[in-house]
């Protein structure tokens, strides 16, 4: 039986100079990106008539390519104006996702492993997504880890890291938790399998180390910014499963949903916090000062 593959919401990508409504067709059996996982993305948000640090999205996808061996072959500035065009297709009533991606068509002479710069493509995907801004969620330790940059390529967003986030999820779903709580290979907290993680104890803001492991997010920093502006102490530290079963609040931050409190970590139940609570205002207060219209 024939699978659907239209888009599940309104959704209009440009490539190759054109715009394009629904899931076009545009990687073959033979594309590298297909058989041999040579894909970076990003993800920006606009709602709301704004879209928070769009410009620094635009960037890291750039670096991301150039990290997989690719070419970023369309500028930051370019991509953030294309972003800004296709949003005015869109009713604006539902919050979108701004995907702006990269892939190789072929691999080099040689060694098809290795994606061939010269045949990278460009894409840029919105579609429709609801926010789930503050919606308090679950998580539980997941048996499965994050690798090392010697193991994977950690410091680009790319789509080859994402079917270990998948396996983490669907473990944890399993048992009947939303999310996971990762360790890296040293056994200390990197993050969730799908968003930075934040701790609160003693009225400090502990969230961890960005030791390579895992990608400290854009809204991450943000958050933290925000946090130490308004009196808050926060620190990026070493933390430990531990440190997080005895933490007053935990919160998650990542541009899908911003930010997010923890309700339960395995079988401790949390309550929504203040400083979570504090860091989603600060950080709306802040992204209205970046409307776009």
């Amino acid at each position: 039986m024939a699978v659907d593959t239209s888009a599940r919401t309104p959704t209009w990508t440009f490539v190759d100079g054109e715009w394009i409504a629904g899931n076009p067709p545009l990687i073959g059996p033979v594309s590298h990106a297909m058989w041999l996982g040579s894909t970076v993305f990003d993800g920006a948000r606009w709602f709301d008539g704004i879209a928070p640090d769009l410009d620094l999205h635009c960037r890291r996808v750039n670096r991301s390519a150039v990290a997989m061996g690719m070419a970023a072959t369309v500028a930051a500035e370019e991509i953030e104006r294309l972003a800004l065009e296709g949003v005015k297709k869109f009713d604006g009533k539902t919050a979108i996702y701004i995907k702006p991606m990269y892939w190789a068509e072929h691999g080099q002479a040689g060694s098809v492993v290795a994606p061939d710069a010269a045949s990278t493509r460009f894409a840029l995907c919105l579609f429709e997504a609801p926010m789930h801004t503050a919606k308090p969620h679950s998580l539980t330790l997941s048996p499965y880890r994050r690798p090392t940059p010697e193991c994977a390529m950690t410091g680009a967003k790319t789509g080859s890291l994402y079917p270990n986030s998948g396996r983490m999820i669907v473990e944890a779903r399993a048992r009947g938790f939303d999310n996971a709580l990762v360790r890296d290979m040293n056994g200390n907290v990197a993050e969730t399998a799908s968003s930075n993680v934040f701790m609160v104890k003693d009225g400090i803001v502990f969230t961890p180390a960005a030791n390579r492991t895992f990608l400290a997010g854009i809204t991450r920093a943000r958050v933290i910014g925000l946090l130490r502006e308004a009196g808050h102490d926060v620190r990026e530290a070493t933390l430990s499963v531990e440190d997080f079963m005895g933490a007053d609040e935990i919160f998650t931050t990542g541009n899908y949903s911003k930010v997010a409190p923890v309700n339960r970590l395995d079988d401790r139940e949390l309550q929504e916090g203040p400083v979570a609570r504090k860091a989603l205002e600060l950080y709306m207060d802040w992204a209205r000062t970046t409307r776009v219209g």
